[in-house]
């Protein structure tokens, strides 16, 4: 009995999964098939950048358009589901239909949006609902804000309806062509290995860097200088300015005293290691003000993989777990993306006999963050894939049972 319970939740499951795939699959093709291409571009021309309308009679004929089509595909590709059930699993034919049940409400609700039906949008069009966001973008569904930047950051990104599995395994769930990022540590060995990632996926860049110098980039033989801003760890405030015009912010810098102790070091350590990304981070959330911030801004903090593990450094295991508890706290409330960079042993200027290159590590960040991975583990150490969510699940309840936010 157990077991027919469990088929019956596989296959109904499975078979609204299938519809959902079809659906996003369907949507990626209308940006890359010019026939389908010419009814989807009904759907981007009806709305303004605040999810207003152009007009009503616009609107209904998106539907007729896109809308009803798609949910037509849903439901004609559904049908496979129930094939394979009557060859395969008789007995589960029935919820097989699942899919099939999925389908015909989305039909039914572009129907009814298309014949302008009162209310219909506001009951089954909910991602396109004008108004200010809430919340950031979601992970693992889709919400305003995240189907916002659809439309109005990268239409070639962001293709997922419901769930963002296909986002993120296309690595479309984070697009960052066109964005204005800065960086931290600019000058470090791992700061320049993120530049050069981040500068290959079409981003703009800042280096921020306490040495006085310009940095620059070498792509297919040429150098390519990149803007560079020098500041100082307790300056941070002098950043003002500049950081309203940055879309994503890595908090990239820190220190490693090793073995010392004293108290100069400490003071010393926490500064640059936990109080100075935490201003930096405070001061990058001030400037998250309209709905495009709220939907695009982000910030990375790297808070290295000493926040569960021992890197035989006290001091650099002290303020880099305050650090990542700070961050865990503070994303109960942050105004935007907040991710943390759960980074192991790379070889760099802090850490001589690191075993990964910072080159692989830079390029896995960026290849998880355009999966919209909220928690990037890059490391060799397999016990902190499992050691990091189990802290940070707890840590993050603990948090936001015990504390609040006025």
């Amino acid at each position: 009995m157990v077991t027919y319970w469990i088929a019956t939740a596989v296959w109904g499951v499975g078979s609204v999964v299938w519809v959902e795939v079809v659906r996003d699959l369907y949507h990626v093709l209308s940006h890359y098939w010019s026939p389908l291409y010419r009814l989807h571009s009904w759907h981007h021309r009806v709305f303004r950048s605040d999810l207003t309308r152009v007009s009503e009679p616009m609107y209904r004929q998106a539907n007729w358009y896109n809308d009803v089509p798609e949910a037509m595909v849903m439901l004609l590709l559904s049908l496979l589901i129930c094939w394979f059930a009557y060859f395969l699993a008789p007995a589960q034919q029935l919820p097989a239909l699942a899919g099939s049940l999925y389908s015909l409400v989305f039909l039914a609700g572009a129907i009814a949006r298309g014949t302008g039906i009162q209310r219909a949008d506001e009951l089954t069009d909910k991602t396109h609902l004008p108004g200010s966001f809430l919340s950031p973008p979601t992970s693992w569904t889709v919400n305003r804000p995240y189907h916002w930047k659809h439309h109005f950051d990268n239409p070639k990104a962001y293709y997922s309806s419901t769930f963002t599995f296909l986002d993120k395994l296309m690595g479309t769930a984070v697009s960052l062509k066109g964005k204005t990022i800065a960086v931290t540590g600019a000058s470090g060995t791992l700061g320049k290995a993120l530049l050069q990632q981040l500068h290959q996926r079409g981003a703009k860049l800042i280096a921020l860097t306490s040495k006085e110098q310009t940095l620059s980039l070498t792509v297919k033989g040429e150098t390519l200088p990149v803007k560079t801003i020098t500041w100082q760890v307790g300056q941070e405030s002098d950043l003002a300015a500049q950081l309203q015009q940055v879309d994503i912010l890595i908090l990239n810098h820190g220190i490693n005293l090793h073995g010392e102790r004293s108290k100069e070091a400490i003071a010393k350590s926490y500064e640059v290691n936990t109080f100075s990304s935490w201003r930096l981070l405070e001061l990058f959330l001030t400037t998250v003000q309209t709905n495009e911030d709220i939907a695009c801004k982000e910030v990375w903090v790297n808070t290295s993989e000493a926040e569960v593990f021992p890197a035989l450094s006290p001091l650099y295991e002290l303020t880099k777990r305050a650090l990542g508890d700070l961050v865990t706290l503070r994303r109960l409330d942050a105004p935007c993306v907040v991710r943390k960079l759960i980074l192991g042993p790379f070889k760099s200027n802090l850490n001589p006999i690191g075993v990964m290159s910072a080159d692989w590590v830079a390029q896995q960040i960026v290849n998880l963050a355009v999966r919209d991975v909220r928690n990037i583990i890059v490391t060799i150490n397999p016990l902190t894939f499992v050691t990091f969510p189990l802290k940070e699940f707890w840590a993050r309840l603990y948090f936001k049972l015990f504390s609040h936010k006025e």
